[in-house]
């Protein structure tokens, strides 16, 4: 649980034993000025500073607003401050993933199509000079509670820090994954290694080099980082409960050049990239599996695979995600593609077994490089801690872990890649207060409601985005959240332009968007397992969708039809008493 700190006046401090997993525990006001001062009087707080909050800072500046951004990290780049575990990779492939600020594309260029944490963290560190953004932004700030007084119509939001700020209208920025999932492993705090949740990597990283290390969780996170540690460490321990249909990702390195050549097209390409499915610059394929010859569908999948990324995911045929039938066809050839890769007979079954775990497709798959290779290597052992298992974990010990069979793994370093309280989490865990006096987080404990993914009835003048019922994780991240980014500017310039106090949803609208968000995924095969678009894994989480799932360029169309009289909205005068 060590997380070093460095060195003070001439000796080595020596590392805290602490396993951090709560935002809270890295609040520090570093000034009582500018956006860091108390009592702050403003037009819009933005909470959260990665791709969203960052868009909406930019936008409600321009468009005139007195606007300060809050967020519990060091700098802007939301997850990509966070997510700095070895390994962590995006999986969007540039151009398409970044902003659509011409002054930040004009004068940037990726060295790759798929940028390393690194390389985002230089990104968003250059958005933020391009667009001067600090000045009105307070870091290592984390907001602990919001009320709304409906007589001044204004949120009163405070900080860990004992700051308060009050303000016409609340963003919350936070994202999908701002609330991690750590386990309560029985026995963590005996374990005299080195263990951190993926999430709150210690940025001078963990030297694992000739040790034994541990990998628990097969998400995104996990197979990164086993496919970095693998080749360095004595040994590699994977504990994995489903295994991750994982895709080959097709990384190479990219010249200024190159982008220079198609720069004048990124128009065209940030406009396609919301009419698709997935916010990609591709879609499914318009036949239906069986319209084609078996040697027609092999032809059509070996095109995806040739084209790497999400190509077999994304530009599948148009039924695979609704008939399990047509899905099992893009599974089996997957499991063909995959299990040609790894020689260990034993691990070939455990990674990519002949009897799908689930559905294709039905869960985010990640994009790999050589995470097969490395985990049929002599020095990786994979234990199944699966509900059906006889080897879950049962408990951290002083020297490692212990499964149920008895079996104790020594170990020197653990990274715990268990995920996020998706999609909601961030939401529910900072304080937020309805008008009726009741908490998010007790009102979302059964089932999470939201109005058009982008506000939440009792929470007036109060918006979301790439959170709770947006295609957020159906979907490329920019591309949704500057569709709700744009949404959400509008819907602030006609309450002003309108002469309203606020606006709220009605529970009416609210009801009718949840039966849309609800049809929309009992369409697909999406509900026949828990998964991140299900709710996620956290114990006692509600099972139910929590993604847009009809793609992003219809929920686009869709959200613009409650302009310009805010259907759907209890509105209220700024001359009403």
């Amino acid at each position: 649980m060590a997380r070093t700190n460095g060195h003070t006046k001439g000796f080595t401090k020596l590392p805290e034993r602490v396993l951090k997993t709560d935002l809270h525990q890295y609040s520090n006001r570093r000034r009582t000025d500018g956006p860091y001062a108390d009592n702050l009087d403003l037009d819009v707080l933005v909470v959260g500073a990665g791709f969203s909050g960052t868009y909406l800072l930019y936008e409600m500046r321009k468009a005139g607003y007195k606007t300060v951004l809050y967020d519990a990290g060091l700098g802007f780049g939301g997850t990509w401050r966070w997510n700095c575990y070895p390994g962590a990779r995006v999986d969007s492939p540039v151009p398409i993933y970044q902003l659509t600020i011409p002054e930040v594309w004009n004068t940037w260029s990726f060295t790759t199509n798929y940028p390393d944490w690194r390389e985002l963290q230089a990104y968003f560190d250059h958005v933020d000079k391009v667009c001067d953004l600090s000045k009105d932004s307070a870091f290592e700030t984390v907001v602990t509670s919001a009320e709304f007084d409906e007589s001044s119509a204004k949120w009163t939001v405070k900080t860990a820090d004992g700051r308060t700020v009050k303000t016409r209208f609340l963003i919350i920025a936070a994202g999908f994954a701002a609330k991690r999932y750590v386990p309560a492993y029985k026995g963590m705090d005996d374990f005299k290694g080195v263990i951190h949740h993926s999430s709150f990597w210690p940025t001078e990283d963990v030297d694992v080099k000739g040790k034994r290390v541990a990998v628990v969780g097969t998400g995104a996170s996990g197979v990164q980082i086993a496919q970095e540690w693998g080749p360095k460490v004595e040994k590699l321990t994977l504990f994995q409960r489903t295994p991750n249909l994982a895709l080959p990702m097709g990384k190479r390195d990219m010249t200024k050049e190159e982008q220079d050549g198609v720069r004048s097209h990124y128009d065209y390409l940030f406009n396609l990239r919301e009419s698709t499915f997935a916010g990609f610059l591709y879609d499914f394929y318009e036949h239906n599996t069986f319209d084609d010859t078996p040697e027609e569908r092999e032809a059509h999948f070996e095109k995806l695979w040739k084209q790497e990324g999400f190509g077999l995911w994304l530009g599948g045929y148009k039924d695979y995600l609704f008939d399990m039938k047509a899905n099992r066809e893009a599974y089996n050839f997957w499991a063909k593609k995959q299990r040609q890769r790894i020689q260990n007979p034993k691990k070939r079954d455990v990674l990519c077994p002949l009897e799908p775990p689930h559905a294709f497709g039905i869960k985010r798959p990640c994009l790999e490089q050589n995470y097969y290779e490395v985990l049929d290597a002599d020095n990786v052992e994979i234990v199944d801690i699966s509900e059906k298992s006889s080897t879950q974990i049962e408990e951290f010990v002083e020297n490692g872990i212990k499964t149920a069979d008895g079996k104790i793994h020594e170990l020197d370093v653990v990274a715990l890649a268990t995920g996020f309280d998706i999609t909601t989490g961030g939401m529910t865990s900072m304080g937020l207060k309805s008008i009726h006096g009741t908490y998010l987080k007790d009102e979302w404990k059964s089932s999470a409601n939201t109005y058009l993914g982008t506000a939440i009835s009792g929470y007036p003048n109060m918006f979301h985005l790439y959170g709770p019922h947006g295609p957020t994780l159906l979907s490329n991240g920019p591309s949704s959240l500057e569709i709700q980014g744009r949404w959400i500017r509008d819907a602030i310039n006609l309450i002003e332009r309108q002469g309203l106090k606020y606006v709220d949803p009605t529970p009416e609208a609210t009801k009718q968007w949840k039966q849309r968000i609800n049809d929309l995924s009992n369409a697909t095969l999406m509900p026949t397992t828990r998964s991140t678009y299900m709710g996620g894994s956290v114990p006692g989480k509600a099972f139910e969708q929590v993604n847009y799932a009809g793609g992003v360029g219809a929920y686009r169309e869709e959200i613009r039809t409650v302009f310009p009289d805010f259907k759907g909205f209890k509105t209220v005068s700024a001359t009403a008493s």
